[in-house]
């Protein structure tokens, strides 16, 4: 989606959300062999190859709106513009990630899940070839406080609006920002007001719970990576969430594709803008225990599988228990 094309695909089957639940348990029995093991490349393969599978026997005619390949340094059969699906079907918009955390999973730390969006053609923004953006989301409490100034003003101004409109002090308020070198400042200054500090290893779960009204999460805030933010977009609009992103490279050479591509880095992005129209799916799947999903849970012959299914047009939101027979 570019910044003036709108949606023109058909609205995804109602049914399509358990084809989507598929995926993202398909990614998490195969990333969950995995566990403890310390093989980042053998685990992230795994998952990868098994959501390819899944994504490649629903009914669609998907076509990837950004991937991982930037960040990540390779390309695969996930990578932006690639093809999913079986061809037939609603033409949609898919962004997936096999696994949100696979440092997490291969070190065994809790807060790893595997992610996917589904929308009509063109209604999730294509920020490609961007590899990193700059974030922040809160549930639909706090959506009325994402000024656009925000995504500028220091940390205490921005957690003192979220704070009045939730009816909190700053110090109540628990902010959740990925453990990342780059943020040493943000998270000195988050401290500075008071505030809770959450540090996590992964973007999908805190944006979820961020942007889901009674979780232990006010706002997330800081830079990730890219289809980490799109799909933190889709997740936050079918949840009725609050968020504003913007492109943030982080050398000259991610700038220079920017700038070839005709992205604005100035350019402040509501979450309206990055996902149009409310024909949004959105599953996950826990891997490893979270605060949101529990994590499968493998016993002889049987898999115990916990998920969510969320989507948009009905405000619904399902935690789904699955018992799958395993070879």
């Amino acid at each position: 989606m570019s910044d003036n094309t709108t949606s023109t695909g058909q609205a995804p089957s109602r049914n399509i959300g358990l084809d989507l639940l598929r995926v993202t348990e398909a990614a998490a029995l195969a990333a969950g062999r995995w566990i403890g093991s310390g093989k980042y490349l053998e685990t992230h393969q795994a998952a990868t190859e098994a959501v390819i599978h899944a994504l490649n026997e629903v009914e669609m005619d998907g076509y990837i709106v950004i991937g991982e390949e930037g960040r990540l340094g390779r390309s695969s059969l996930l990578s932006s513009g690639a093809r999913v699906g079986m061809g037939q079907g609603p033409e949609v918009d898919v962004v997936v990630d096999p696994i949100d955390g696979t440092k997490l999973v291969v070190r065994g730390y809790p807060g790893a899940i595997s992610v996917v969006a589904v929308a009509p053609r063109g209604a999730i923004w294509s920020p490609y070839p961007a590899v990193y953006i700059d974030k922040i989301v809160v549930d639909r409490e706090a959506a009325a406080a994402l000024v656009p100034e925000v995504m500028d003003a220091p940390a205490a101004w921005t957690l003192a609006l979220i704070a009045r409109v939730k009816g909190k002090s700053v110090r109540d308020l628990d902010v959740v920002v990925l453990d990342r070198p780059r943020h040493g400042d943000l998270i000195e200054e988050v401290r500075t007001t008071g505030a809770h500090v959450w540090l996590r290893q992964a973007d999908a779960e805190g944006a979820l719970l961020a942007a889901t009204v009674g979780t232990n999460v006010d706002v997330v805030m800081g830079i990730g990576g890219a289809s980490e933010a799109v799909l933190a977009a889709c997740a936050v609009k079918a949840l009725g969430g609050g968020m504003l992103a913007r492109l943030a490279p982080q050398n000259h050479a991610e700038q220079a594709a920017l700038m070839e591509a005709g992205l604005d880095t100035r350019r402040i992005w509501t979450v309206d803008e990055m996902v149009q129209g409310n024909d949004v799916f959105v599953a996950a799947t826990g891997i490893t225990r979270s605060d949101l999903l529990h994590e499968v849970d493998f016993h002889g012959q049987k898999a115990q599988l916990h998920s969510l299914l969320i989507r948009a047009k009905t405000g619904t939101r399902r935690f789904v228990q699955t018992e799958q027979s395993i070879g």
